[in-house]
């Protein structure tokens, strides 16, 4: 399954998530997806240079999945943290257009919060 390797920016605690190049992006959509346990074996030890360097802390890799054509978080969790707020779809990544499915493609979701 393929895997995408996210952290928080050591400088102000923001999401970011590994790019093709090995730097780092807020930007989901500019992940790096990794097509096997090999090259995600090798981008967590770029990530933990990184933490060693104190640019980024708690570095992981999470599942990702094909939804609509898009590659997006398959736990809820880290759609959340890609997305940003979860009370207001006008803050964050999402109103920047940096949260996956965002965009014209984006799958449409009711204007409210369930409790």
């Amino acid at each position: 399954m393929p895997d995408v390797i996210t952290a928080n920016r050591l400088a102000d605690g923001v999401v970011v998530f590994q790019t093709a190049d090995a730097g780092w992006s807020e930007d989901f959509n500019r992940a790096a997806v990794l097509p096997d346990a090999e090259a995600t074996k090798a981008a967590l030890a770029r990530a933990t240079e990184d933490v060693t360097r104190n640019l980024v802390v708690d570095a992981y890799a999470f599942a990702v999945e094909t939804r609509n054509g898009h590659v997006a978080p398959k736990a809820l969790r880290e759609a959340i943290r890609a997305a940003g707020p979860t009370t207001r779809r006008d803050l964050g990544k999402q109103a920047e257009g940096h949260a996956p499915l965002s965009g014209p493609t984006a799958v449409k979701e009711a204007d409210h919060v369930s409790l």
